[in-house]
């Protein structure tokens, strides 16, 4: 047998995976808290040991790679020129490395940004504006603010190239990654090579800052944060791999504890002739996170979100009740629901944190009146023919019933407007895998493709069964 390993160190527990790659099944999983704040390898040894119990005997594996979101994650920070268009190019660049945005900004830095900057203490600070050839002054005013400044995390440089020589010599007392513009053209998205350039700060530099390089000895390598896993597990499962098709256009959404993150892998372009598509590009492997959404650190403001009286009748408690349970979960963010009450309330969460995470990741359509007449218009992806949605993480897999929170991913006749997908078939990643197929798919993606379509689950076929998934 030739086996992998296949590791997340999360924000909360370090989760194994050994797959069996002749087989193109998971032998098993463990899981251990994530150590990083003491020693990540404790973490790393409980969760081989629980590992070792399940199989019996540990099999030599011939890879074993690893995904990072501990310690909070990759903490960034973006700066570009106009919010609408280099900002938001240098956020879609961030999202899809996989980190956490903690702020962005745009035109001229000031004293105060420098300052709140500094408060935030990112992981890295990626540093965008102007076209090629156009605008620098803002970029370079941006650059000398930043020398001066007390920011010592790494900066990617990812703007105008006309200033990147002397941006470069602005910033030589930092550490400095320069890479192609986000957008080299007006309106022209280019977010792939500064993707790259963050993940391999990562790998170089926020691995070994956050201590995951204790753990070298029982692993490879790390590849990338977490959330780029599961990105890359979704472009794998959507587009295929050479000899081996893909499930085509796809949707991928994670209820998680502190944010619901959303993957589409779709060029959502207008599917109704006329419509004219309004605003920045989107790419077609975009990544949005919803921080105000999480199914624990985030509960109560998903109960404010969505409406005490809809999350009542959702879940079919009174709202006293529901206030008491949330205290609970706000408390004990690790909390897995046990009681009846708690499982019908947790699943009204995931419910109302699907449904308004997707209806801010997919686009809508407005009719706007011109000089030539009234015109519908596009901002956003039109995801509305999407043939494939899955559902991932722990609020599915615990959920008494993962159709019903899929579903509210599904257009709805009181919303026409939004561009959700209307008929989709609903799938559920049942053992956590994505991530596993996001790193396997680095070094043998046939076998990670073939694995991630065998353990897809139709949402309708799984039956709640009491047991508590483990890892």
């Amino acid at each position: 047998m030739t086996a992998a390993l296949l590791i997340d160190f999360g924000s909360t527990y370090t989760k194994l995976r050994a797959i069996d790659l002749d087989r193109r099944c998971m032998l098993g999983s463990g899981q251990g808290p994530s150590t990083v704040a003491s020693d990540i390898t404790i973490g790393m040894q409980a969760a081989l040991a629980e590992l070792e119990r399940r199989l019996g005997a540990l099999p030599k594996f011939k890879y074993r790679l690893a995904s990072s979101s501990a310690a909070g994650g990759l903490r960034m920070i973006t700066i570009g020129l106009v919010r609408e268009l280099t900002a938001e190019a240098a956020r879609q660049a961030a999202l899809g490395a996989g980190a956490k945005l903690v702020g962005t900004f745009s035109y001229r830095l000031t004293a105060a940004d420098l300052e709140n900057i500094t408060t935030l203490a990112p992981d890295i600070l990626l540093l965008a504006g102007g076209t090629d050839g156009g605008n620098s002054d803002v970029i370079l005013h941006n650059a000398r603010a930043l020398a001066s400044s007390g920011v010592s995390c790494p900066l990617v440089y990812a703007g105008n190239r006309s200033a990147a020589d002397e941006t470069a010599g602005l910033l030589a007392a930092k550490t400095l990654i320069t890479t192609e513009n986000v957008m080299p053209e007006f309106n022209v998205l280019n977010i792939e090579p500064a993707r790259a350039a963050i993940r391999q700060v990562f790998i170089d530099r926020i691995v070994h800052a956050k201590g995951i390089d204790r753990a070298q000895a029982m692993l490879d390598e790390v590849l990338m944060p977490t959330p780029a896993a599961v990105m890359e597990g979704a472009r794998l499962v959507a587009d295929g791999c050479a000899g081996a098709s893909g499930l085509g256009e796809l949707l991928v959404i994670d209820p998680g504890g502190a944010t619901t993150d959303v993957h589409s892998v779709a060029r959502g372009e207008p599917a109704t002739p006329g419509v004219i598509p309004r605003g920045l590009p989107e790419p077609r492997v975009k990544r949005s996170v919803e921080g105000d959404l999480g199914m624990r650190h985030n509960a109560a403001t998903i109960v404010d979100v969505a409406g005490t009286d809809a999350i009542a009748r959702d879940s079919g408690l009174p709202a006293r009740r529901i206030a008491a349970l949330i205290g609970q979960f706000t408390r004990d963010v690790e909390r897995l629901p046990a009681s009846d009450d708690e499982q019908r309330l947790d699943q009204a969460l995931a419910r109302a944190a699907v449904r308004i995470a997707v209806v801010r990741h997919c686009g809508s359509i407005e009719t706007v009146y011109t000089v030539n007449g009234p015109a519908t218009v596009q901002q956003g992806k039109d995801l509305s023919a999407l043939k494939t949605v899955i559902g991932t993480g722990g609020a599915l897999v615990h959920s008494r019933d993962p159709h019903a929170v899929l579903r509210m991913a599904l257009a709805d006749p009181a919303e026409p407007l939004s561009l959700r997908p209307r008929a989709p078939r609903l799938l559920v990643d049942r053992d956590y895998l994505l991530y596993a197929c996001g790193l396997l798919g680095a070094v043998e993606p046939e076998a990670a493709l073939e694995l991630a379509l065998k353990h897809l689950i139709p949402a309708g076929d799984i039956q709640h069964d009491e047991r508590t998934f483990s890892a």
